[in-house]
């Protein structure tokens, strides 16, 4: 039995090519189920995200499983092989579980360290799970990359810093507050940036948001989904006095913030501190409302510097990350070799086992009646004699299994003694 991995992602297809060949949600676990129909494919899973889209299947020896793979990409999503092929990846063996757990890890995400991609992968399982599609080697070797991925997140900070923009935004204001719990926070703009703070605000533990837009039904639509407020663009200058963090990101072409109309906020404040963080292209705060008491202010530029900075941490980390994975595949492949193994072993048992009783039914005729006292001797010094011839072999099968390369010799073994059991790939 063979493992694989076949598929494409945002670093070897454009996202046009990636969004022809995604598989609807609706229909991920009939493509599975159809996929294991594919002749000497025995388990089978597909993961699709907006990033890649990836089969991961075992195969009997005789199987090319790659052919196989690509030939149902090309019927389902109804595409010529030779415009597919050059986008494809495909690794088998230790590359396909080195592969797995990187990904799971999210070592091989367009941003190192999301935590999006282990849960897509999780659900991916449930879905082959569910579909019946699943079995002992693919269903051991994904729970082996989710338990890499928890060991990689626990032993590293591969995800604790920030890596864009919105992002980046709130964990500033975290740092500056200490904790976001009861403080107010103003979305000026409901645009994508905005939506993806107020998502990250959420997750940091503020709960009283408002939203304010040149649209009231975008506000509206944005508020719903994070049980926020609203209040009308033309106003929102009476809900800052009582804002403790501000994010702009309103596709206005001016300052909506100056430094004059902010001294009124400073004023009625109090001292009491209040975040800045404009996120907009054009900027939409002033930068001198930063030289005003009690006022932090910051810009994208200082966002991307931050996430620069924070990136390079992240890369740090990946080292130490990759070095856990080899770690952890060596010790998979090692599993999988003693699982091989252990048919192998039976075999020969069965193998001489046979031999002995069919040599001594042979030999039967030929000697003189035997008392059961005898016969029963027999039996023991035969049995005994296998054993001894059998040690050797078996204590080299076991050998074999633990060593990290030990699968061409487990193949040799099964040759030479002729063994059925071949599950040693």
């Amino acid at each position: 039995m063979n493992f694989h991995v076949t598929g494409l992602n945002h670093t070897t297809a454009p996202v046009e090519v990636r969004e022809r060949l995604a598989f609807a949600p609706e229909r991920l676990a009939d493509a599975v189920a159809g996929l294991r129909n594919a002749e000497g494919l025995l388990e089978t899973m597909v993961l699709s995200t907006c990033n890649r889209v990836e089969i991961t299947a075992t195969a009997d020896d005789a199987c090319d499983a790659r052919d196989r793979i690509e030939t149902f990409l090309s019927v389902y999503h109804n595409v010529e092989r030779d415009w597919l092929r050059p986008y494809l990846y495909h690794f088998t063996g230790t590359d396909a579980i080195r592969h797995l757990f990187r990904v799971a890890a999210s070592l091989d995400s367009m941003v190192v360290g999301e935590p999006q991609i282990l849960g897509q992968l999780k659900s991916a399982y449930e879905t082959a799970r569910t579909a019946g599609t699943l079995s002992s080697t693919l269903e051991s070797i994904l729970t082996s990359a989710f338990r890499v991925a928890k060991r990689v997140r626990t032993e590293t900070e591969i995800g604790q810093s920030a890596v864009s923009v919105s992002y980046a935004a709130v964990e500033l204001a975290r740092q500056i507050f200490g904790s976001l719990d009861h403080r107010k926070v103003l979305l000026i703009g409901a645009g994508k940036m905005s939506e993806l703070a107020a998502r990250h605000l959420a997750r940091a533990g503020a709960s009283d948001i408002t939203v304010t837009n040149r649209s009231p039904a975008k506000a509206s639509s944005m508020a719903e989904i994070f049980n926020a407020r609203t209040v009308p663009y033309e106003s929102f200058h009476t809900a800052l006095n009582n804002s403790d963090v501000v994010i702009t990101s309103s596709g206005a072409p001016h300052f909506v913030l100056t430094c004059e109309s902010m001294r009124p906020v400073v004023h009625a404040r109090k001292g009491r501190p209040m975040f800045l963080i404009d996120i907009a292209v054009p900027r939409n705060i002033e930068p001198s409302v930063n030289s005003l008491d009690g006022i932090f202010l910051y810009d994208i530029d200082d966002m991307q510097k931050v996430v620069e900075s924070n990136m390079l941490v992240r890369q740090a980390e990946a080292e130490e990350a990759e070095r856990i994975i080899s770690e952890e595949v060596a010790r998979m492949m090692q599993r999988l070799q003693q699982r091989g193994a252990a048919p192998l072993i039976v075999s020969l048992q069965q193998q001489l086992e046979a031999t002995r009783l069919a040599e001594m039914e042979r030999m039967r005729a030929r000697l003189a009646p035997l008392t059961p006292e005898q016969r029963e001797l027999i039996d023991v010094l035969t049995r005994g004699i296998l054993n001894k011839i059998a040690h050797g072999p078996i204590s080299e099968l076991r050998r074999l299994a633990a060593s990290p390369d030990g699968a061409d010799g487990l193949e040799a073994l099964r040759r030479a003694f002729r063994l059925d059991g071949n599950d040693t790939k």
